[in-house]
């Protein structure tokens, strides 16, 4: 493939899947919306905090299969081997139903005991049993997903998406206009049912298993492979979540739950306005890097390419959402909600540098090194709790905030280095003055930001164009677009570089 088809590649699993998220952003903002509206802070605080423990409980309970898997299945697909795909999806159905029905059946039997330790509250244990059906279903999707993804089906993954989003919404919000807070479990429920109703809509019309039953004893060999890679990834995902429950019980347990809904507003915007880039990374980069993980100057370059896009793609979001941060909160919380506003600026500089970090993490999943992946999550996710322990009584709750940046301050060093030691990886000359550039400017809106609002809207807006008409013209160029791009594109050009 030559560079120029990659970089179109990258651009169209970037619109294909970034649609869907954005798409998918703007639902499940829309929620959040109702419940701060009718329920405010601590019932956003508290929606957070019981999905945050259902998360935790699924990742232990997949096992890290979900990523090995797709990793098994996207080797065997690169390389054509029929056979491989059908005992790598062999054993991943019947892994992860297994996985569902142990860590649904463990999670219902220890709901006293986590709504006592981790609630302090043993009148919810009810509660958090129920809560046992969304970590099956949540295993269960897992698997599913992971069959989309290495099979590359990336529209079937866009579709996902989108229509789960929008059942989820049309189920879950009803639950709260009529029940109130007694609805909230209900409405974190609908969430993993239509994920796993909608994903096995999509598995189901995927090429049916054509080879004979595959023998045991290869099941066995595909199920230690998961069980000793998973394990590892499922460590490194369990840090991530387990240090985002330390700090919302930091929160909690120092400044109240009204703290922590402010605190939940600005984690939920600040997770899932990038994931336009950040899950077409999941989706489409992971299982092409994997399959050239082993040519170390293919790897690189496909490494640079993504990175760079994925600057150019996201830098216009992350300075605009700088810009009109103010306005965000209020517009899709309430007035109630300003509080969060600072540790939203944070989140965002952190994202600046998530945005490089991920690729790079990635070739730490695509080789199989689940060592070095556990390290760096480790380290990142010590420092953001230790960060916000250490600056909470002197910041109060912008210390969530710093944390989240100095998290990425010190993993992007980290998986940088692990990248170099795997495959001699170094940022092109481009990807690196782009990433100074974007980080430059977004640490001036900020700062712009906290002299007075309207400047700071002012400013950062004038930035988020500029870049973004840059951002345009180069992508445009790189992958050869046409259609109403390549024109905008032609203009842009003509009217700033007097081109023409």
């Amino acid at each position: 493939m030559s560079e120029q088809d990659s970089h179109r590649q990258i651009l169209r699993s970037s619109a294909i899947i970034g649609g869907a998220s954005v798409i998918n952003i703007l639902i499940g903002l829309l929620r959040m919306k109702v419940v701060a509206v009718l329920l405010g802070p601590a019932g956003i605080g508290l929606i957070g905090i019981l999905q945050n423990i259902v998360g935790i409980a699924s990742i232990i309970s997949l096992l890290g299969f979900g990523n090995v898997g797709t990793r098994q299945i996207a080797e065997a697909n690169g390389r054509g081997d029929k056979a491989a795909i059908d005992a790598a999806r062999r054993a991943l159905f019947w892994g992860t139903l297994i996985l569902a029905a142990l860590g649904g059946g463990l999670f219902w039997a220890l709901r006293d005991i986590m709504a006592s330790k981790l609630l302090a509250d043993p009148s919810l244990g009810p509660t958090v049993g129920w809560l046992a059906l969304g970590v099956a279903l949540t295993v269960a999707t897992g698997s599913q997903r992971a069959l989309l993804n290495g099979m590359r089906r990336i529209g079937d993954i866009a579709r996902v998406t989108i229509v789960s989003s929008v059942l989820s919404t049309i189920l879950g919000i009803p639950l709260i206009l009529l029940l109130g807070s007694d609805g909230l479990l209900w409405f974190i429920l609908v969430g993993p049912l239509a994920s796993f109703v909608i994903s096995h809509f999509f598995v189901a019309r995927l090429p049916r298993i054509e080879s004979g039953p595959t023998p045991i004893k290869v099941l066995s060999i595909q199920w230690r492979t998961m069980a000793r890679l998973g394990s590892a990834f499922m460590i490194a995902g369990l840090a991530g979540t387990a240090g985002q429950l330390v700090v919302r019980s930091l929160v909690q347990n120092d400044l109240g739950s009204e703290q922590l809904g402010y605190f939940q507003a600005a984690w939920v915007i600040s997770m899932t306005y990038i994931g336009f880039v950040l899950n077409a990374m999941g989706t489409d980069y992971y299982p092409r890097l994997t399959a050239v993980i082993n040519d170390s100057e293919r790897a690189n370059q496909l490494v640079n390419e993504q990175s760079g896009i994925a600057v150019l793609l996201a830098g216009p979001v992350l300075l605009a959402m700088l810009a009109l941060a103010p306005w965000i909160i209020k517009v899709l919380y309430s007035d109630e909600f300003a509080p969060a506003v600072n540790i939203l600026r944070w989140q965002i500089l952190g994202d600046v540098i998530k945005i490089v970090s991920w690729p790079l993490a990635f070739v730490m999943l695509a080789a199989g090194a689940g060592r070095n992946h556990i390290f760096a999550e480790f380290s990142a996710v010590i420092t953001f709790a230790l960060a916000t322990w250490m600056l909470l009584p002197v910041l109060g709750l912008e210390a969530t905030g710093v944390g989240f940046f100095l998290m990425y301050v010190v993993y992007l060093p980290l998986v940088y280095w692990m990248a170099r030691l795997r495959t001699g990886f170094r940022w092109s000359k481009t990807v690196a003055r782009d990433l100074f550039i974007l980080f430059t400017l977004a640490v001036v809106v900020s700062l712009v930001g906290t002299w007075g609002d309207i400047p700071g809207a002012l400013f950062g807006m004038v930035a988020a164009i500029g870049f973004g008409v840059n951002a345009l013209m180069r992508l445009v160029t790189m992958a050869s677009l046409g259609g109403l791009a390549g024109k905008l594109a032609v203009l842009l050009r003509r009217i700033f570089l007097k081109q023409g």
